[in-house]
């Protein structure tokens, strides 16, 4: 009906720790209890009886938390899943209809090969297997976005499977020190987008938008926490989290609740929850007595899914026709852990800086081109990027592509930091005025500013000997073996040749002078 999603399903998969009043942390990566339906404004009937979750032992306060996603990801397409209407953020409601959209009688879904070929890619990317025969499913419930009464899913052969994610987690007492973590994945199924409802309290209406439910990102998230070495608790399930922050607020929310709850002698009940922004917590919605029945049956207007690969794809087939899993293969590029472990090797980069170089849209790209234009080492490039660009960048809420400063202009600034033709100072002074936008240079910032460090070393060796004839208890200090006195005159030099002389090149010479 709506544009596609991607859904990847790993309800009880994925999991994760949490550490209460002390205690160690353990965990399993089991299922929560069977996946939860999908439902809207209905309340859903476990297939099994509540049980409450046991009553932790007297001074025992270890718990396990165990965390499965459910991830509903807009897949990037100009088209819908099952239609060819255009998929176009903010269009007038119900603009981008077709007949099948609004499920006119006889007519039939035609499946989106892009959203297939991106099904497949995520697959690959997340190390899934790729079913070479998938089914499409129909999924019956009644609602008002809902207008044929049922939705296209992919419910008993989904197109990938038995996928997992690596990714690390800055800790430990060392700098740099990152701790592997691995995600299981259980599916990743097509599936048809729903309308959008639009709610109306004060005139007791609703309205309907058919385009597509325009989130990017949805997730539902089922929690539970146990003692280690007992049976897994009851789970609740939070609905509808549409930010990564407040999926990471829900969850830890729900975990301290839970656990407060049982500490307390209460119990936890299979519930729906939702989870309320400004008040940082969840709220229950309904119980899940009973299990939903969505009646799900083949969907007799699409044929199996086949996919191929090179050892299986039929001679002289019609590349328009088919699609070649090794062939998409081919085209994947680099992944995340891939890339942070070239940074890390190549650059010598900490991992966490690796990290933050992929997490900030385009600073990769950024960092890169700079590297490439400029005579500077590497680290230096490292610490001018994540220290200095982003800092100013963060400081006026700007995307990378908003900043005022190129890659060109600071690979230069660099390259004279590098010929120590300026001091570190001045380079933090000339970046300040790129910022400013006003076109110029820092070569020509440097000359019209005349913040060039100083190269006449007989200018600079009589500065020196002025401070030190100006100031006699410091240089008493000095002889006295005060290891802070020489910092003292090399500030004191620095300000009388208005910070253009290098710091070394300073206490080179006062050395020299101080021991003559």
């Amino acid at each position: 009906m709506a544009a596609p999603v991607l859904r990847r399903g790993c309800r009880g998969r994925l999991w994760a720790l949490a550490c209460v009043d002390g205690g160690s942390c353990h965990g399993r990566g089991a299922p929560t209890g069977s996946p939860s339906n999908r439902i809207r404004g209905q309340s859903s009937v476990a297939q099994q009886p509540l049980h409450t979750a046991q009553k932790p032992r007297k001074g025992e306060h270890n718990w396990a938390a165990v965390v499965g996603l459910e991830i509903h990801a807009q897949i990037s397409s100009n088209s819908k899943l099952f239609s060819g209407s255009q998929v176009r953020f903010s269009a007038p409601p119900n603009s981008l209809v077709s007949f099948f959209d609004a499920s006119l009688p006889g007519t039939l879904p035609v499946l989106n090969r892009r959203c297939v070929e991106a099904a497949v890619m995520t697959g690959l990317a997340l190390n899934c297997h790729i079913n070479k025969k998938s089914l499409f499913d129909r999924k019956h419930y009644f609602y008002a976005d809902l207008p044929a009464g049922y939705q296209i899913t992919q419910q008993r052969l989904p197109i990938a499977v038995n996928g997992s994610l690596t990714y690390g987690v800055s800790a430990g007492k060392e700098r740099g020190q990152v701790i592997p973590k691995t995600v299981r994945v259980k599916q990743i199924q097509l599936e048809q987008d729903s309308g959008k409802s639009l709610h109306d309290d004060l005139r007791s209406q609703t309205l309907i938008d058919l385009n597509r439910a325009e989130g990017q990102l949805r997730v539902d998230a089922n929690i539970s926490v146990h003692h280690p070495g007992e049976p897994l608790g009851v789970r609740t399930e939070v609905k509808n989290l549409n930010s990564i922050r407040f999926l990471a607020k829900a969850i830890d929310y729900e975990i301290q609740r839970q656990i407060n709850e049982l500490e307390n002698g209460g119990e936890i009940l299979n519930e729906t929850r939702s989870f309320h922004e400004k008040l940082g917590c969840t709220v229950s919605m309904r119980d899940k007595e009973a299990k939903q029945d969505y009646r799900f049956m083949p969907e007799p207007n699409l044929p199996p899914l086949l996919l191929y690969d090179a050892t299986s794809l039929p001679i002289g087939a019609d590349p328009r026709q088919v699609i070649d899993i090794d062939q998409i293969r081919e085209t994947l590029p680099e992944l995340p852990s891939v890339t942070r472990e070239r940074l890390v090797q190549q650059y010598g980069m900490l991992p966490e800086h690796s990290f933050t170089l992929l997490n900030e849209v385009g600073l990769l790209e950024f960092f890169q081109n700079v590297i490439k234009e400029t005579r500077a080492e590497p680290k230096k490039v490292t610490s001018w990027v994540l220290n200095i660009f982003l800092g100013y960048l963060k400081q006026e809420n700007l995307a990378v592509s908003e900043s005022p400063v190129t890659p060109s202009a600071l690979a230069e600034l660099l390259d004279l930091l590098d010929s120590r033709t300026i001091s570190s100072s001045a380079a933090k002074q000339v970046f300040e005025e790129l910022w400013k936008r006003e076109g110029k240079t820092p070569g020509q910032i440097v000359s019209e500013k005349q913040l060039e460090l100083m190269q006449d070393r007989g200018a600079l060796e009589q500065f020196c000997y002025s401070v030190m004839k100006d100031h006699p208890q410091v240089v008493m200090d000095v002889k006295k073996g005060n290891p802070r006195a020489i910092n003292k005159l090399i500030g004191l030099v620095r300000k009388a040749t208005l910070n253009r002389a290098d710091p070394a090149v300073i206490k080179e010479i006062l050395e020299k002078q101080l021991s003559s």
